[in-house]
C-alpha cells in the first residue's frame, strides 16, 4: 500500500485498495479501515508533486524545483510514517481470508501499454514532456488500443475537482475574501491553511490560498496535513466514507467516531512537529 502511493495518485488509490479490502472478511476489515489505509493512503500521499491534486496544482503553481518540493514534505512524510507504523503495532495480526480465490490472468499487452502510458504521464509532472501534447498522445493511445478505458474514467470526479478551482479561484477575487486571508494567512500560513482544509477541503484550499501567500513551504505541509481531520477536509475521505457506507451501513456511527478520534489526533500532532521544524 505504502509502495502504491509512492507511485500513483491518492484518488487511484483510494479507488484502488477499497475493493482489495473488501475482498477480505468482514471481521477483520473494521479494524483494517480505521487504521492502514485511510491514513497510509492519505499521508503517504505527500512526498511527490503528483501524489495529490493539491501537490501537483502548487507544484505547478509557484513553479517549485523537485528536489526543494520533496526536501519541503520529507519532515512531514516522515513523521507521518513513523506515526502509522506506531498505529499499526496495535492491530492484532489477524490471518486474511479471501472471498474467492478465481484464477487472474495478467494481460501483458496491456500492462506494457499501461507501464509505458504511466511513464508518460510522469514525465509530463516532471515538465520532461509538454503537457498538452502528453495527453493529446496517451488519449489517442486509448482510445485506439483500449477504448473502454475512455468510458470508464469517473467524469462526475474530475468534474468536481474543475468546480473546486473555478469556485477557489472566483472566491480569491471577492474583496471580502481578500482582505480576510491576506490578513490571516502573514501570521501562521501552516495553522490556517489546516483550518481551512477542515471547512472548504483541501484542493479548493490550496487554490484559494496560494492567491494570498508566496510562503509555497508552509502552505504545502498545510494542504497535506489537513486533509485529516473531518470528513470534508479531503474528497478522499468522502470517497472512503462513501465506499464503506455502501458496504457496512449499519456501522457508519462507529466509523464516523473513530475515524475523527484518529485523525484529528493526527492531524494535531503532525502540526505541532512541523511547527518545530526550522
Amino acid at each position: 500500500m505504502a509502495t502504491s502511493k509512492k507511485y500513483f495518485s491518492i484518488r487511484i488509490s483510494i479507488f484502488i485498495i477499497p475493493p482489495y479490502i473488501y475482498c477480505i472478511d468482514y471481521t477483520i476489515t473494521i479494524k483494517f479501515l480505521y487504521t492502514k489505509p485511510i491514513h497510509t493512503i492519505w499521508y503517504l500521499s505527500m512526498l511527490t508533486p503528483f501524489g495529490n491534486p493539491q501537490n501537483l496544482y502548487l507544484y505547478s503553481y509557484y513553479g517549485i524545483d523537485t528536489m526543494e518540493f520533496v526536501k519541503i514534505m520529507l519532515p512531514s512524510f516522515l513523521a507521518a510514517t513513523v506515526l502509522i507504523v506506531v498505529c499499526c503495532l496495535f492491530v492484532k495480526s489477524t490471518p486474511l481470508t479471501l472471498k474467492n480465490d478465481e484464477d487472474f490472468v495478467l494481460d501483458k499487452k496491456k500492462t506494457l501499454i499501461y507501464s509505458v502510458l504511466f511513464v508518460a504521464s510522469i514525465l509530463i509532472v516532471f515538465r520532461v514532456v509538454p503537457y498538452i501534447g502528453g495527453t493529446i498522445v496517451i488519449t489517442i493511445a486509448l482510445l485506439f488500443l483500449d477504448k473502454d478505458s475512455i468510458k470508464e474514467v469517473n467524469y462526475p470526479l474530475l468534474a468536481t475537482f474543475c468546480v473546486f478551482f473555478v469556485s477557489s479561484g472566483n472566491m480569491a477575487r471577492i474583496p471580502a475574501v481578500s482582505t480576510f486571508f491576506e490578513y490571516l494567512l502573514p501570521k501562521n500560513t501552516l495553522l490556517f491553511g489546516i483550518l481551512s482544509c477542515q471547512f472548504i477541503s483541501n484542493v479548493p484550499s490550496a487554490v484559494l490560498l496560494s492567491h494570498f501567500t508566496g510562503d509555497y513551504a508552509s502552505l504545502l505541509p498545510a494542504v497535506n496535513i489537513g486533509g485529516c481531520g473531518t470528513l470534508i477536509a479531503s474528497l478522499a475521505s468522502l470517497i472512503t466514507f462513501s465506499e464503506f457506507k455502501k458496504h457496512q451501513p449499519e456501522k457508519v456511527k462507529g466509523y464516523v467516531v473513530r475515524f475523527s478520534v484518529i485523525n484529528f489526533s493526527f492531524v494535531i500532532l503532525l502540526f505541532l512537529l512541523q511547527t518545530l521544524i526550522p
